[in-house]
């Protein structure tokens, strides 16, 4: 499989970041990381997963012989850096796609230079070149990464691989670099028969609900708010399928005013919802919900994601009447009454074993293929039972057809006529039905209006 994915090198001076940036973007801490120049002799091979997608990443040794770019080494000198380095140089001519990352803080160093002259000189290494600057944490001081232009290997990519800030842009940039083979490899990403991500505010309990699903303590577990930090990704077998799990740290109210490791957690957070295709939205039944709680379903939504609400501290409330506590939460979530909730005590593990298995009826909902014959049926049925509510003007609108566009996440168009206005009610009133009549189980199904093109003399049919 490793054969078929695009190769992607990290190259550059040593210490530069390169290892902390293998680790951040193949979500792993496989490359050992130290402040001593040239720790890294071997180099580690791992596997980037990113919107779904997959390609391989390999760690270089920092480079500092610059005659084996032409060869020009004394083979009786072999030594373990001088096979490292040679190692280096076989994955660059092997890549795809080549990093060349520079240190942000530092400045743009003479190593640099004469690295980037290097690769200047080789064409075949010039065209397949990328440049990033790294360790710059703030907006502050992302300004002076302009001065690595003069490098001559393109606009430079502000990113923190300590921090991940501005990894997620850069993993889409890499993508676009690498789009033809990595299209092609697309169905490996496609062994996962679901990817949940386990969302919510601080101290809801999602570490203890991850270790119940694993049985088994993965992630450490505290009554401190943010004791997790950074997304973790497990792989586990369920009724013979491959789920993909991703832990992350809690979302707090205070949102972009967090500071330091913290804010770093919300990022990822967030981030990690790029990755999964159903959320697990943590609530402590204990505690009221609140407008916090809100906003992240819309973060949930807006994503194109499923969602299974985890009413979770179970085990502590006296009053078990979920019929009143699911119109508790739908009450406070009006917008998310399409997705199931589960009551459940990762403490205990009441009710855990239930939530593998609607995960995977929602994954199967996501990919709901819907054919032209019954769309055309179902528009039929929809519009005797209520007629098209119009928005703006006095005329009725006429809805032409609904066409799916796409499965995994469901996305419909309606098209109706160019002079038409169609109320938002009745899209919300049509996408219910769709899930209705077509069991989309947890997922938001997003319709887009379309209007017919403007004939001048021709009546639209």
């Amino acid at each position: 499989m490793t054969e078929k994915m695009p190769l992607v090198a990290i190259y550059g001076r040593t210490n530069v970041g390169k290892s902390t940036l293998f680790n951040r973007l193949t979500e792993k801490r496989q490359a050992l990381i130290s402040k001593i120049a040239g720790t890294t002799r071997d180099s580690n091979i791992g596997l980037v997963h990113w919107n779904s997608k997959i390609f391989q990443l390999v760690d270089t040794a920092g480079l500092f012989d610059l005659s084996l770019f032409d060869n020009k080494k004394d083979n009786s000198t072999d030594n373990i850096d001088t096979l490292a380095q040679e190692k280096t140089l076989k994955y660059l001519k092997k890549a795809e796609l080549i990093i060349f990352l520079v240190d942000g803080k530092a400045g743009l160093m003479p190593e640099d230079r004469n690295l980037a002259k290097a690769i200047r000189c080789k064409p075949e290494y010039l065209k397949k070149t990328i440049l990033a600057v790294n360790k710059l944490d703030s907006s502050k001081i992302r300004n002076e990464a302009a001065i690595f232009n003069k490098l001559g290997l393109g606009e430079p990519n502000a990113i923190s691989a300590q921090t991940g800030a501005g990894t997620g842009d850069f993993l889409d940039f890499i993508l676009t670099k690498i789009k033809a083979k990595a299209d092609k490899n697309e169905e490996l990403s496609q062994d996962f028969e679901a990817k949940i991500c386990i969302i919510g505010k601080p101290n809801v309990g999602k570490s203890s609900l991850l270790n119940s699903l694993l049985g088994y303590e993965q992630a450490i577990v505290s009554e401190v708010p943010h004791t997790t930090r950074e997304s973790q990704d497990i792989e586990l077998m369920h009724d013979n399928k491959i789920i993909r799990l991703i832990d992350t740290a809690g979302i707090s109210k205070q949102g972009h005013k967090s500071k330091g490791l913290e804010k770093e957690g919300i990022e990822m957070s967030l981030s990690s919802l790029h990755k999964a295709d159903i959320a697990l939205l943590v609530l402590d039944i204990s505690e009221t919900i609140t407008h916090q709680d809100a906003k992240i379903i819309q973060e949930i939504v807006d994503r194109h994601k499923s969602l299974i609400i985890i009413a979770n501290k179970w085990d502590i409330i006296k009053d078990k009447d979920p019929k009143y506590w699911q119109g508790v939460i739908y009450d406070k979530l009006p917008f998310a009454t399409w997705a199931p909730i589960i009551f459940a005590s990762a403490k205990t593990g009441s009710k855990v074993n239930k939530i593998l298995d609607i995960a995977l009826e929602v994954a199967q909902a996501r990919k709901t293929e819907i054919t032209e014959t019954q769309l055309k049926k179902f528009l039929n049925r929809a519009v005797k039972t209520h007629l098209p509510a119009k928005g703006k003007g006095l005329k009725a609108p006429h809805i032409f057809e609904i066409k799916q566009n796409r499965s995994n996440p469901p996305i419909f168009s309606i098209r109706i006529g160019s002079r038409d206005d169609l109320h938002f009610s009745y899209v919300r009133f049509l996408a219910n039905r769709l899930r209705q009549e077509f069991s989309f189980i947890g997922t938001p199904i997003h319709l887009k209006v379309i209007k017919n093109k403007k004939k001048h003399g021709v009546r639209e049919a």
